[in-house]
């Protein structure tokens, strides 16, 4: 009697555990179509975060380590190469995004093997693109670095800087960044996100290496540079080994070959959503790049302080982009196999998600703007004077443009949204208007106007100005996408 209640209890317990394992571990399918919205869209967005923190951390450990040194010229030499660098993302967005969408949708529509043929095209497109970028910055590198701001006392240290991460580094650096977008919107988050952490982890290890025990005194932008071109290097190749393993389940393949069949209107649909993502990238760095331009006008002191800003402010972004990130894939799959309901659930729980986020960000940041300043610019070693003087002005500046966290979720959560449904010309429409008709005027006015404390305000009022004509171009389109009248008005009434 009591052996039969002992075995009645473990087939109830291995019941249970495999029920609890089947609800924990879902398919990509149930994941896609069937998990509750707030879980899915954690399955997704969560890894998808924290690689976009890791990343932005192994970002600001070159700032954290070369701010030790207390040399205010260098923190704005890296400052004058971050718009190089982000051009690496840029790039990767045209075909990571572009064609991580499209695969998304073909997915929904059960198209896989078109989808196989789409990741291929994507493959070849972010080699080309990386091999190419690579060759104009390394034949034109110091007219580019004098355009982009550098003075005589930096741009000696941004030229070390570029030779390792654009000029040799570039190729890897979009090709990873390209796999991570295609495995994401397949459904393999996880591992896209693991990639990318672990370059950023070893990043954060070589570089104290490289800059203050291999190289001497005063290379600690090149320790810096080649520590970063080395963990870039080490993600691509698991990226690589990632996507290869992937590729036994996703529409996803390395055969080049297969991307000579896709077909016309597919290619169509990739650029028609790759291209305005990638000119939103570009277009944030024409903006970054007149930033850099006015604050240097000012002086190198300034221009170093929202070197240091940019780079705080991006923590919060980084959570929303990972967030919106996570929830692209979803939207556009659902959106193609037609199921609206779950497509605009997805839509408005990251939206509530990232505005939560951005509104601690500011309480936060208001409060410890110096101490954050401080930590990328050391007030206690080279010019303790310059460097003082720097993290004063980062701290103002800070305490200002953080205020443009939310609305600048709401920019870039209705920008990802549309590239989820294909509307790739209202996100390049967007993109423009944004940066070129609102935020870039106004920077120049309030400059004008106020100096260098209207140059930080240009932020908060360019982005809240365009979150307007955000939501008023994602309401349109997915007013547009409804089959039916109660669906709109569900839409209209708030309910998204």
């Amino acid at each position: 009697m009591r052996d039969r209640k002992r075995s009645g209890r473990k087939l109830f317990k291995g019941r249970l555990f495999k029920r609890n394992r089947t609800r924990t571990k879902l398919s990509k399918t149930e994941l896609f179509e069937r998990a509750p919205i707030p879980r899915a869209l954690a399955a997704m967005g969560i890894p998808t975060i924290i690689s976009q923190l890791i990343n932005l951390i192994y970002n600001m450990v070159d700032a954290f380590f070369i701010g030790r040194t207390g040399n205010a010229y260098m923190t704005a030499a890296t400052t004058v190469t971050l718009t190089l660098t982000m051009l690496n993302v840029a790039f990767s967005n045209l075909y990571g995004i572009g064609g991580g969408s499209l695969i998304a949708r073909l997915m929904g529509q059960k198209r896989e093997e078109e989808g196989r043929k789409v990741s291929a095209y994507a493959v070849r497109g972010a080699l080309g693109l990386g091999l190419g970028y690579s060759l104009i910055v390394g034949l034109f590198q110091s007219p580019i670095l004098r355009f982009l701001g550098a003075s005589e006392a930096t741009i000696g240290f941004a030229e070390q800087y570029v030779l390792f991460v654009i000029v040799i580094g570039s190729t890897p650096t979009i090709l990873s960044l390209t796999l991570s977008h295609l495995l994401r919107n397949t459904g393999y988050s996880g591992k896209a996100s693991l990639g990318l952490s672990m370059g950023g982890v070893l990043n954060m290890a070589l570089d104290p290496l490289f800059m203050f025990v291999i190289l001497p005194r005063g290379q600690e932008v090149t320790g810096a540079a080649i520590a970063t071109l080395i963990s870039n290097v080490c993600a691509c190749c698991y990226l690589l080994f990632a996507y290869r393993r992937a590729s036994n389940k996703a529409p996803l393949t390395l055969r080049i070959k297969e991307a000579r069949g896709l077909a016309k209107e597919l290619k169509k649909s990739l650029y028609t959503v790759g291209v305005p993502s990638a000119v939103l990238t570009g277009l944030f760095d024409v903006a970054s790049v007149c930033v850099n331009k006015l604050a240097s006008a000012h002086d190198d002191l300034v221009l170093a302080a929202f070197g240091i800003v940019m780079k705080i402010e991006r923590i919060p972004n980084a959570f929303n982009i990972g967030l919106c990130q996570g929830m692209m894939p979803i939207v556009a799959y659902n959106y193609a196999s037609g199921d609206r309901e779950r497509m605009y659930g997805a839509v408005r729980t990251a939206r509530i998600w990232g505005l939560i986020v951005s509104a601690v960000s500011i309480l936060l940041l208001e409060i410890f703007a110096r101490p954050a300043a401080n930590l990328l610019l050391s007030t206690a070693a080279g010019d303790a004077l310059g460097a003082a003087a720097t993290v004063t002005l980062a701290a103002a500046f800070l305490r200002v443009r953080c205020l443009a966290a939310p609305v600048q979720l709401l920019n870039y959560h209705s920008s990802f949204a549309l590239q989820a449904v294909g509307r790739g010309g209202d996100t390049l429409l967007h993109a423009c208007v944004r940066e070129l008709g609102i935020y870039i005027p106004l920077m120049l006015l309030l400059d004008k106007l106020f100096g260098q404390m209207g140059l930080a305000a240009a932020l908060p009022a360019g982005e809240g100005l365009a979150a307007i004509f955000a939501l008023w171009l994602l309401r349109r389109a997915l007013n547009a996408n409804c089959k039916n009248a109660k669906s709109k008005m569900r839409w209209k009434t708030g309910d998204i």
